[in-house]
């Protein structure tokens, strides 16, 4: 284990952390997850998706997944409210014809009472009320939301006693949410699953860009502790961690 030069990649990893849309190309390959869900998002999106019906994506990232899609573009409409991606939305979903709007609050979403068939959102913010708000009557909500349990075990690794950034969101409490909000839940998972990275630039990478986790995370820092994960690679070939995922679906 050359330690000098270990630190120096790593540092190069820690500058790199800067992503647009929501591409973690850079480590492709260099570490996995969600690999093995019980349920597949756009399966559960498919399902219920209709060309003649008015969507939302909520906090779409740079549109890589709603584009993916290919709902008629005059029945599209996006948020998001990350600088950078509101930025590249506005570059490549406003010409399409597909109505975007920035928004950093999913209390105040800039749309008319019930204009949506359906709303989905992965891995973004959402408030249930303002989801009922602008949904039709029979419309559904779809989340696969990133719960409160996510990569614990690795924040505790590099950050011990680290609080959790956002200790609500599980399944239980979100149903109980959505139908004080007056939604039906039609379904309703949680899933614990591991992610693995093969090096540990790859997770340095990972911790800059995922700073809620991971809150004040610096090579310098954290470098006995990615040392010790040095040597667990070095041996087993990887490091482990738990992601928390759950899945919602809900009828207005």
């Amino acid at each position: 284990m050359n330690i000098k030069a270990l630190k120096a990649f790593w540092k190069k990893e820690e500058e790199a952390a800067h992503i647009h849309g929501w591409d973690f190309s850079h480590i492709h390959g260099r570490y996995e997850e969600e690999q093995d869900l019980p349920w597949d998002y756009e399966k559960i999106v498919r399902q219920y998706l209709k060309s003649d019906l008015d969507i939302l994506d909520y906090d779409t990232g740079g549109g890589e997944f709603l584009l993916s899609l290919g709902h008629p573009f005059e029945r599209t409409s996006a948020t998001e409210g990350y600088g950078p991606n509101v930025k590249l939305c506005r570059e490549t979903l406003l010409p399409l014809g597909i109505h975007f709007k920035e928004c950093t609050d999913p209390s105040k979403v800039p749309y008319e009472d019930k204009t949506f068939d359906i709303i989905i959102n992965r891995h973004g913010d959402f408030d249930a009320r303002e989801c009922f708000r602008l949904l039709k009557k029979g419309g559904i909500f779809i989340t696969e939301q990133v719960g409160g349990d996510n990569d614990r075990d690795l924040a505790e690794r590099v950050l011990p006693g680290t609080q959790k950034p956002f200790p609500h969101l599980n399944l239980k409490e979100q149903q109980n949410v959505f139908e004080a909000a007056g939604f039906q839940i039609l379904r309703g998972e949680e899933a614990y699953r591991p992610i693995r990275f093969y090096d540990v630039g790859a997770f340095v990478w990972f911790a800059r860009i995922i700073e809620w986790e991971f809150p004040g995370f610096s090579v310098e820092k954290c470098f006995d502790r990615l040392l010790n994960m040095q040597e667990e690679i070095e041996r087993a070939g990887r490091i482990e961690g738990t992601i928390h995922r759950f899945l919602l679906v809900a009828e207005k």
